[in-house]
């Protein structure tokens, strides 16, 4: 089958920048590549390093860089821009897609795959022959989107990253049949403690004997951080326990710490010799500083899509304190975390879980060892297999009602 997939006209694929959809997506490629199923072509914003990418030697896997970047194109963005002031997206998201439409619908494909981008369904032509099928990653498309019904009806299948994620599909079609749920994955390789340590405690003044807490993620209000250090104030009398906050503000990009991230310092400035912000990580530098840490602490207050860092945090054997929002309940169980209700969170919640950890070695051991059982259902080959399964499913459905019509 020959396959294009449209990114989300942000990140680079290859994945040189970062990003969860990204990275998810070239898991999926190299999946491509090894077992040679589809001829795929991605269209990705262009970037020198992934342009220059190893990933592009793949002989089923083929790669259109669009330029957003040069001279050119940035006045071709503002002109458009000024000329169509009504986007369903950002405009450089929109010029993106423009170009890799033109693109696209000058060849042929069998399937056009969008990633976390279901609006760009809108502007794919009726009369395209291709199947169009949505990878959607976060909230996007469900009743109170701007032409759901539309959208919805556009796609040929929908995937989605969890149940929670396909349930708010539904609320734009109960009686919905195009949805599949495919659980995202992680590199289970990467993320395990017998991969070589490129830092130890003692480059961020920690100790064997301390006790350190870990949050991984971006550094946004949503992600509960503001109550996880208001918890971990209260547990001053404990100054053997450190925290140790893993993560930016947008994937290396630290315009945004002004506003959020310099405010949560400045509030906690009483307590700053127990806490590092080592500020934004690459994704293969996270294993490392993860495997510092004895529990991790993912208190979300909003609907996490999945989860991915609480499966990072697991694949590393860590107890984790996290909250019952959105899909987190599909990657998580008792026997290895503690869930929290994120209504009601409180701060004192945390710091509670905390020590009741901390008090409990042996409790800490048994959840790390069922951490690690359940990470096991995550491998980015489980995921792959699975979306391409899910591809497939299109394709026979398809099949199937047209022999039915005979």
């Amino acid at each position: 089958m020959r396959i294009a997939v449209l990114t989300s006209g942000i990140l680079p694929v290859p994945a040189t920048k970062g990003g969860a959809v990204e990275n998810l997506t070239d898991f999926y490629l190299a999946y491509n590549n090894q077992h040679q199923l589809h001829d795929i072509t991605v269209y990705s914003v262009d970037d020198e390093e992934a342009m220059h990418h190893p990933a592009l030697q793949s002989s089923v896997n083929h790669y259109h860089f669009v330029d957003v970047r040069s001279f050119g194109a940035k006045i071709r963005k503002n002109f458009r821009h000024l000329l169509n002031r009504e986007e369903y997206y950002h405009y450089t998201i929109e010029y993106y897609f423009e170009q890799a439409l033109k693109h696209i619908t000058g060849h042929h494909y069998d399937m056009v795959i969008i990633e976390n981008r279901p609006g760009y369904g809108l502007k794919i032509p009726q009369k395209y022959p291709a199947k169009i099928v949505y990878h959607i990653h976060n909230d996007f498309l469900n009743a109170e989107v701007k032409q759901a019904q539309e959208i919805y009806d556009r796609a040929d299948g929908i995937i989605t990253v969890s149940e929670y994620i396909r349930q708010r599909v539904l609320t734009i079609d109960d009686r919905d049949k195009k949805c599949k749920v495919v659980l995202n994955g992680i590199d289970l390789h990467a993320f395990t403690k017998s991969s070589t340590r490129s830092v130890s405690r003692q480059d961020y003044g920690l100790t064997d004997s301390d006790f350190v807490m870990v949050f991984a993620g971006r550094i946004i209000p949503e992600k509960g951080v503001r109550q996880l250090l208001e918890a971990f104030k209260q547990l001053s009398n404990h100054p053997d326990i450190k925290l140790l906050v893993i993560g930016g503000s947008f994937y290396g990009n630290e315009m945004g710490e002004i506003t959020y991230i310099q405010e949560l310092r400045t509030r906690f400035a009483d307590i700053q010799d127990r806490i590092i912000f080592t500020g934004f990580k690459p994704y293969q530098e996270v294993p490392a500083h993860l495997a510092l840490a004895d529990i991790a602490v993912m208190p979300s207050t909003w609907n996490e899509p999945l989860g991915l860092t609480c499966i990072e945090a697991m694949a590393m054997g860590l107890p984790v304190i996290t909250t019952n929002k959105g899909g987190i309940p599909e990657t998580v169980t008792p026997a290895c975390a503690v869930i929290l209700n994120a209504i009601r969170l409180q701060s004192d919640d945390i710091s509670k879980a905390v020590i009741d950890l901390y008090q409990q070695p042996e409790k800490r051991e048994a959840m790390g060892k069922a951490a690690l059982e359940r990470s096991l259902l995550f491998s980015k080959e489980r995921y792959a297999k699975d979306f391409f399964d899910a591809i497939a499913s299109y394709c026979a459905d398809s099949l199937s009602l047209s022999l039915r019509r005979r």
